[in-house]
C-alpha cells in the first residue's frame, strides 16, 4: 500500500509505570516480557515487517534501559528516540517533535499496551474507507473492564459523538484501544493550541471528526501485575532474537515476579 510511506510511528513508551511497581523496579513499562519478549520489541519488529521505518519513541523513565535495547542490531539503529526530562503528555509528545512529524500521516501507539490485530486492514480503512469528513481513525475494542478504560459512542457511520474517560457506569464496552492515525491537521490543531493530552485535551475537539475502526483479536493492557501475568497467555507472532542483550534481559529479575 503506497500510503505507508506516509506513515510516521509515535511509540509513547516513557511512562512512569506506578500501578505495576515492583516490577518497574526493575524495567521499564514498555519493556516488560510478553511470553519472554519485550513489548517494545514486538511493536518494533511489528512495524518493520509493515515495511514502516519511520519511527519515533519518547524516552522517560528508566531511559538507559531503553536507549541500550534500541542498541541492538536488530533495530538497524534506525529508531529515532526524543528524550523528555519532564513528561510532556501524550499530545505534549507529538508538540516537542512537531518539525520532524509535520505533513504525515501519525500512527500514535501507547506502546506500553498489547495488541494484536490486522494493521494493513487498519490503514485501508483510514486511506480509503473512513468517512471523508473525518481526520482521525480510532482504533477500538470490547473490554470487560469498561469503567477503567475510554469508553466511546459513535453515530451511525461509526463516528465518535461522546467520549467517556474512565467514568462509573459507562454507557456501552466500546472502548479507546490508544491507537490512533491522525492526519497532519490533527497535529497542526495540537500545536497551535499548544496541548499537552491527547484523551483530555483533543479527543473531545474533535467530536465527530474520529473514524473508529474496531480490532476484533487480541488488546491487553498491562497496566498492574495482574493484567501483565493474564498477558502472558497471549502468543506474540515472532520469536526471541537471541542476541547478547537478550541474554542479559532474561536473567532481569522482573522475570521471576510475573
Amino acid at each position: 500500500m503506497q500510503s505507508i510511506d506516509r506513515i510516521a510511528v509515535v511509540l509513547l513508551a516513557a511512562g512512569l509505570g506506578t500501578r505495576l511497581k515492583p516490577h518497574t523496579e526493575y524495567l521499564p513499562k514498555c519493556l516488560m516480557p510478553i511470553q519472554g519478549i519485550p513489548l517494545l520489541e514486538y511493536w518494533i519488529r511489528m512495524l518493520f515487517e509493515l515495511g514502516i521505518e519511520d519511527i519515533l519513541v519518547n524516552l522517560h523513565y528508566r531511559s538507559d534501559d531503553v536507549k541500550e535495547f534500541l542498541k541492538r542490531d536488530i533495530f538497524k539503529g534506525k529508531i529515532k528516540t526524543s528524550f523528555e526530562e519532564n513528561l510532556l503528555g501524550t499530545a505534549g509528545t507529538l508538540r516537542a517533535n512537531f518539525n520532524t512529524l509535520k505533513d504525515k500521516t501519525i500512527l500514535l501507539i501507547h506502546a506500553d499496551n498489547l495488541c494484536v490485530c490486522d494493521f494493513k486492514e487498519f490503514f485501508y480503512f483510514h486511506f480509503l474507507k473512513r468517512p471523508k469528513d473525518t481526520e482521525i481513525t480510532m482504533m477500538t475494542f470490547e473490554t470487560d473492564v469498561p469503567e477503567s478504560c475510554g469508553i466511546v459512542e459513535t453515530d451511525t457511520l461509526g463516528k465518535v459523538n461522546q467520549f467517556h474517560e474512565k467514568v462509573k457506569n459507562p454507557p456501552s464496552n466500546l472502548a479507546n484501544a490508544a491507537i490512533y492515525l491522525l492526519e497532519p491537521t490533527v497535529l497542526e490543531f495540537i500545536e497551535k493550541n499548544k496541548l499537552s493530552d491527547f484523551s483530555l485535551e483533543v479527543i473531545p475537539k474533535f467530536l465527530i471528526k474520529i473514524a473508529t475502526w474496531k480490532n476484533s483479536k487480541i488488546m491487553r493492557d498491562i497496566g498492574n501485575p495482574a493484567q501483565l501475568k493474564e498477558a502472558q497467555k497471549v502468543k506474540l507472532p515472532i520469536e526471541a532474537v537471541q542476541d547478547s542483550w537478550f541474554q542479559t534481559f532474561q536473567q532481569n529479575p522482573v522475570h521471576s515476579l510475573i
